[in-house]
């Protein structure tokens, strides 16, 4: 296809698409002639990766060129590329105070040693649950965070659905924008669906009282 074909067909702008093929996002399409290039469907396919990775990742071109590079190092395996994906969703966001943190990273190495889950201890999601952790802690709430390890053991069943849907993907460009996709997305969603279920069970504990069924 020509590269308007490849704008409409990916709802990108022809703009946009000769921006990305410059910065190194995009390769090249088959030379035709003067100025002239063929596209196929590898190229419709890492577009909607690079849309995944700034529109809905929030990334910089400087940090989707960083994942690009490594879909495109075949010295990484799977897993390490999908991680490198993984980490885009991240959010350094901070909720306590140093102190707080530290002791909270403690605790959430702590439970991932004891569920045996193979996840590096500097990953940005420990940071990340280590933050909310000492969150809790500090107003208040320390009887959720003594829940930790059941909320861990309650997602497992949706990280191994995740696993599902990823090992259905036909390539690794597809698999890491569903990686983006689903972690950026999917968290929404699942948040929305926690309200729902959260709304049903308080029909039922407290179904004595007045407009439980909100």
């Amino acid at each position: 296809m020509r590269i308007g074909e490849l704008s409409k067909a990916s709802g990108v702008s022809t703009p946009s698409i000769k921006f990305y093929l410059r910065e190194g996002l995009l390769p090249k399409g088959e030379a035709t002639g003067h100025n002239q290039a063929q596209y196929d469907d590898s190229h419709l396919r890492r577009l909607r990766l690079i849309r995944a990775l700034i529109e809905v990742g929030g990334l910089s071109i400087a940090s989707a060129r960083d994942v690009i590079a490594a879909l495109d190092d075949s010295n990484l395996g799977t897993h390490k590329i999908l991680g490198v994906a993984q980490h885009t969703a991240a959010r350094g966001i901070a909720f306590c105070d140093e102190e707080s943190k530290r002791v909270a990273l403690t605790e959430v190495r702590a439970m991932l040693e004891r569920l045996g889950w193979r996840v590096g201890p500097d990953n940005p999601a420990v940071h990340a649950a280590a933050e909310v952790v000492g969150a809790l802690r500090q107003l208040g709430h320390g009887d959720i965070a003594d829940r930790l390890e059941d909320y861990a053991r309650a997602l497992k069943p949706v990280a191994e659905l995740d696993m599902a849907v990823l090992a259905s993907r036909p390539d690794i460009d597809s698999m890491a924008e569903t990686v983006v996709v689903g972690n950026v997305l999917g968290d929404e969603l699942i948040s929305a669906l926690r309200h729902l279920a959260q709304t049903d069970r308080s029909a039922e504990f407290f179904s004595a009282e007045p407009g439980s069924n909100r």
